[in-house]
């Protein structure tokens, strides 16, 4: 468990916001992919399958995100 919370921090601390819709898809799917990782861990499912179901709902998120609500500064 320890190695999936370690694994989580890392992924977490890499991805960062972006202007464009890619850049933000990438990024949701990345978080979304550690988020459902951790969550299926935690209750006991499969993580690969977390991880995919995370990452797809992580990647529309931040495609469809309106680029004026988020704050990078």
């Amino acid at each position: 468990m320890e190695h999936v919370v370690a694994g989580v921090i890392i992924i977490v601390a890499l991805t960062a916001c972006g202007h464009s819709p890619e850049r933000r898809a990438l990024t949701g799917g990345g978080i979304g992919a550690a988020a459902g990782a951790v969550g299926t861990a935690i209750v006991g499912g499969p993580v690969l399958a977390g991880a995919a179901v995370g990452a797809a709902a992580g990647a529309v998120v931040g495609a469809v995100s309106d680029p004026s609500k988020i704050n990078l500064d």
